[in-house]
């Protein structure tokens, strides 16, 4: 497992890490103890960072984290949270220091930890990029010692360029896959620039890039694929990257023309993230042991070939920015 700096903490990380949403809620039914072997999996795989946030199973998924931590003992891995959504309604003026100072105790709890290793607002609505007092808010919680950064996770390029004119953003969180390249235009040059730490989440668009799913593929009434398809329930962006499923299966199967024998889409997928330099971490998720593993094992992958760059990037053009290029 190769390593990389997370910009402006400091902290050497794997550069695949673990996405802790799928073992918290919202991807269909996976067990306490399926996530928890998903976990030591990766962690054993020499995964050394993990991201969760304070709703992905109204706390279930920090609980499982301490819980297989407090198991293990010995050196921690970096753990990132998040908060704001748990906010109702989801508005900019609940984006208050007194309610996210409310969110970090609670997940300081569920974590069983004295002060969390990162908190980022999660997904807050584009005014709050534009309020410099609330930024001075999470400032002065960092004094407190009840967090050591912060950073931001973003739904749009527009807001992670805005978050970062702020000196003590750190990290932004943003999605980036094949099937949604725009971050790689501007925000993660100006991110270096800035030594902000880059996140990368929703790297297989919900399972797509795995190219196990197909169109007769069913999904759990729980599962975001099936109650969030069209954006009812968050931002349509966050299942399937925001692609219509169809276009997306068509671009799929294109994809496998281009893969090196032998090599699973997951990987493959995993490894043209990391071919950016910018980026200081990936975040899959895993229902299990065996996918935890897999996706750890992208790290051992050589670099993608200058033909093959070249042909996902038509691909792109082709079949999928018409959908998502200027709405992200």
């Amino acid at each position: 497992m190769k390593t990389r700096i997370l910009g402006r903490t400091g902290a050497a990380i794997s550069e695949i890490g673990f996405g802790a949403w799928q073992i918290g809620g919202s991807w269909g039914d996976v067990s306490e103890e399926d996530g928890k072997r998903a976990l030591h999996a990766a962690l054993d795989s020499g995964v050394t960072f993990i991201d969760t946030a304070d709703v992905y199973g109204d706390g279930r998924s920090e609980k499982i984290i301490a819980a297989v931590l407090k198991e293990r003992g010995g050196e921690k891995p970096f753990v990132a949270t998040k908060a704001g959504r748990r906010l109702n309604p989801h508005v900019a003026d609940g984006y208050t220091g007194a309610n996210i100072e409310a969110f970090i105790d609670r997940s300081l709890e569920n974590l069983g930890v004295e002060a969390l290793d990162l908190v980022q607002l999660h997904c807050p609505p584009t005014d709050v990029y534009y309020r410099p007092q609330f930024f001075e808010a999470l400032d002065q919680l960092k004094a407190k010692g009840k967090i050591r950064h912060y950073g931001v996770s973003v739904e749009r390029v527009e807001e992670a360029l805005k978050a970062i004119e702020y000196p003590g953003v750190a990290t932004v969180q943003i999605i980036y896959n094949v099937f949604r390249q725009r971050p790689h235009d501007l925000f993660f040059a100006e991110a270096r620039k800035k030594n902000v730490g880059i996140i990368i989440r929703v790297p297989l668009a919900s399972g797509l890039l795995s190219g196990k799913i197909g169109r007769d593929t069913a999904f759990a009434a729980d599962d975001h694929r099936n109650f969030n398809r069209n954006g009812e329930a968050f931002d349509v962006g966050e299942t399937f990257a925001g692609v219509p499923f169809k276009a997306a299966l068509e671009a799929v199967e294109e994809l496998r023309a281009l893969m090196p024998a032998k090599v699973p889409m997951a990987q493959f997928a995993l490894r043209w993230i990391l071919e950016q330099e910018a980026v200081s971490v990936v975040i899959p998720g895993a229902r299990n042991a065996g996918q935890a593993q897999s996706n750890a094992a992208a790290s051992a992958l050589p670099p993608i070939g200058g033909a093959a760059r070249e042909a996902i990037a038509a691909l792109y053009q082709r079949l999928i920015k018409v959908h998502v290029h200027q709405r992200w």
